[in-house]
């Protein structure tokens, strides 16, 4: 074995695994109903490939192989135990094998089982990262700041949890179909989001690879293509997001040369495609075309914040949140000017916002546009007690403070 033959046994793998590792889990479940075993057989199968392969050489089709030997791991590990539930799951993987990692169904009955309602939301999202991304619980653990083992022991909970509740193993039925996708789309935004605050990427590269899967499985769900939308235009402007320290740079200072053309036109296409359903455009739909706003506008100043606002107006009626009242407030005061911000801003529900740092930092930033200094420390300094210490939204209100211009007795920079 030399090293080429050993980085190309890797190469192959690592693609095959990224195509087809879901499929072949969620088959390995359907038929043993154990999470565990479909996971560890697919594991087991991943590293016999990286042994057997660059001495042999890649098979024809590396994801057949795959699918082929985990499968023969189930099978052996099944005979070992000798229980009659083994016997018949034995007789069903046999039956049945030539399917596994082929059935698009079975994708979906993982993905819509891993966002069940009934599990909790932060089971949901950990199961999802787990089992349909192929994170091992180590990244996860990471990319969500706990400890290894809390994380193994929510994952623990959430599996036994499903088996507990007998919650179905299932793409669910016509009539719930459309409210449980909501769920499904709500937790593979809130993986994305996760990912979007991080400097490091593969959180919300992740969520954009299982959106793109989830939209691959249902093509006439317009509302999962308007998340995939949003998401690549998001993504598009991610390598400005945070300079080389790792600190945040706002919108309108990130050079809009570097966003990516590619994924910007990638979502302008897939915005289009969600709209020809005909049918009106729900929360997901409405924040990519805001997003594609932002993302078709030459400089910040061409911002068309007069588009901008009506979409406020439709998401606030398809969806009411808090969080999306704040945005209109602020999109308000880039059309409207800043104080009529600072009025849209003081008219929110504030006690719908208590602890989201974002509100005072809105705040902080029209003040600071207006001139109004004696002000404005306060207001950031209202924010800064809202977020973490030392993380990148801490950093960038310190730099906004020391920025401020130093007016007689009323400013003391740190």
């Amino acid at each position: 074995m030399t090293a080429a033959t050993a980085e190309a046994a890797a190469a192959a793998a690592a693609s095959a695994v990224a195509a087809e590792r879901a499929g072949m889990v969620a088959s390995l479940i359907r038929l043993t109903g154990d999470w565990e075993l479909a996971e560890d057989c697919v594991q087991d199968a991943v590293e016999k490939a990286l042994r057997h392969w660059p001495e042999a050489g890649l098979p024809r089709s590396p994801a057949a192989w795959l699918t082929t030997a985990a499968r023969n791991r189930a099978l052996d590990v099944l005979r070992r135990r000798r229980t009659e539930r083994a016997k018949l799951t034995e007789r069903a993987l046999l039956d049945e094998a030539a399917q596994i990692g082929t059935d698009r169904d079975d994708r979906l009955s993982l993905i819509f089982t891993c966002c069940h309602p009934a599990l909790p939301l932060d089971g949901r999202v950990a199961l999802t990262l787990k089992t349909v991304a192929g994170l091992s619980t180590a990244q996860i653990a990471d990319a969500f700041l706990v400890a290894e083992s809390t994380m193994s022991q929510r994952l623990l909970r959430t599996k036994r949890k499903i088996s507990h509740a007998a919650i179905p193993y299932r793409v669910p039925p016509a009539d719930l179909l459309a409210e449980r996708t909501d769920g499904v789309l709500a937790v593979l935004y809130l993986v994305f989001n996760a990912g979007y605050g991080q400097p490091e990427g593969r959180l919300a590269d992740e969520a954009l690879r299982l959106v793109r899967l989830l939209v691959e499985l249902m093509p006439s769900a317009d509302e999962a293509r308007g998340l995939l939308a949003l998401i690549m235009f998001q993504q598009a402007r991610r390598a400005t997001r945070f300079d080389a320290a790792g600190d945040l740079v706002p919108m309108e200072e990130q050079d809009r040369a570097r966003w990516d053309p590619v994924l910007t036109a990638e979502a302008h296409r897939e915005l289009r495609r969600a709209t020809r359903s005909g049918r009106p455009p729900g929360p997901y739909r409405l924040q990519a075309r805001i997003a594609g706003c932002h993302a078709s506008a030459p400089s910040a100043q061409a911002t068309p914040w007069h588009a901008i606002v009506p979409l406020y107006d439709a998401l606030l009626a398809a969806q009411p949140s808090p969080v999306a009242a704040l945005n209109r407030a602020v999109a308000v005061g880039f059309r409207d000017g800043f104080a009529a911000g600072l009025d849209a801003l003081d008219a929110l529900h504030a006690d719908a916002l208590v602890g989201y740092h974002l509100l005072p930092a809105a705040r902080a930033d029209f003040l600071r546009r207006l001139g109004r200094t004696r002000e404005v420390k306060a207001a950031y300094e209202d924010a800064l007690r809202l977020v973490a210490e030392d993380g990148p939204e801490a950093r960038f209100l310190h730099r906004r403070i020391a920025a401020l211009p130093i007016s007689r007795g009323a400013v003391h920079l740190r």
